[in-house]
């Protein structure tokens, strides 16, 4: 693929010294609200736009002297993105939390208030989409969500700003994508879906991708529970034949796992010698901050966060020593 020189820019400012995407993500909305609302106590209407803003800002303030990026969105995440590390470029969301469930299918929306030159003035260095997707959806349904992407892509080559597209699977039928039937699934769903947006149409620059596997499935894994998917060697197998597909570089999500299951996941597609280009890292590293923040406030959050959301964000960090720069794949 090629990048123009202003995307080319735009990357730097979102990579390491060595190419790398160490980002952090805190661009969660509904479920932050409903997270904190039930750590309150309280109906989600109780939790405030100042409680919103606060949060993004202490995640923001603490973790990105530890990180190339962050992700935030443009609902509660502007005053935290004004006081991010001079180091941490900055994505910003462009989708509508969550997605239609009055009609099958898990439809995207976008902020009705919010477009990509609306990003650019915001000083963001990327936009990104995410969007819940399947290869086994009905075709109709699919189709919807390609043309999506594809006139998001061509707003996003307009204002010369990359585009990074988030894909997370589902199963149509309405099972547990944390259960095991889904697990075995959801190698051929992640790649399968990453094959589907290398396309050049969609104008991709960046896929932020699930790994391929369910760490708590694979045997003898760090996480396992006991029932067994896949062996390790097919775990890394997977990992392997998904990083095949993509022509374009690719990151991997944490998709709100534990710190200690997304760090075992990372350890895996640096044992299968994927090519990927680094992380978009979110409750993995904060998420154990939200009952303290409820519960104690903003200070003792910034306390929690300088001492265990810096570990676990260095952990982060120490496990994509491996991963390679976006450039490799970029003319």
């Amino acid at each position: 693929m090629s990048l123009t020189a202003g995307k080319q820019k735009h990357m730097n400012a979102l990579s390491n010294k060595d190419g790398v995407i160490a980002a952090a993500a805190m661009d969660q909305r509904g479920s932050l609200k409903k997270s904190l609302a039930k750590e309150k106590g309280v109906d989600t209407k109780a939790i405030t736009d100042e409680m919103m803003e606060d949060f993004k800002i202490a995640v923001t303030r603490v973790l990105t002297p530890h990180a190339s990026a962050i992700l935030l969105d443009p609902e509660w995440g502007i005053p935290a993105s004004k006081q991010r590390a001079p180091n941490a470029g900055l994505l910003l969301a462009y989708e509508a939390t969550g997605y239609d469930n009055s009609q099958p299918g898990r439809l995207p929306d976008l902020l009705p208030h919010v477009s990509v030159k609306r990003i650019v003035d915001f000083g963001a260095n990327a936009v990104k989409i995410l969007i819940y997707y399947t290869p086994f959806d009905a075709d109709k349904v699919n189709d919807i969500k390609h043309a999506f992407i594809e006139r998001i892509g061509a707003e996003c080559e307009s204002y010369d700003i990359p585009f990074f597209l988030e894909f997370v699977g589902y199963d149509p039928k309405g099972g547990d994508e944390k259960g095991f039937e889904y697990a075995k699934q959801k190698p051929e769903i992640v790649t399968k879906s990453m094959q589907e947006f290398s396309k050049p149409q969609y104008k991709i620059d960046v896929l932020k991708v699930e790994v391929p596997i369910n760490a708590e499935f694979v045997e003898g894994s760090s996480v396992y529970k006991g029932q067994k998917a896949y062996s390790r060697q097919e775990a890394l197998d997977y990992f392997r034949k998904a990083a095949d597909v993509a022509t374009k570089p690719f990151i991997y999500l944490s998709a709100g796992v534990s710190n200690p299951e997304f760090i075992e996941s990372l350890h895996m597609a640096s044992e299968s010698g994927t090519d990927y280009s680094g992380v978009l890292c979110g409750r993995a590293t904060w998420k154990d901050g939200m009952p303290i923040f409820a519960k104690q406030g903003m200070q003792a959050l910034e306390d929690w966060l300088s001492d265990q959301g810096v570990k676990n964000i260095e952990a982060v960090n120490n496990a994509i020593k491996s991963a390679k720069s976006w450039k490799t794949k970029v003319a």
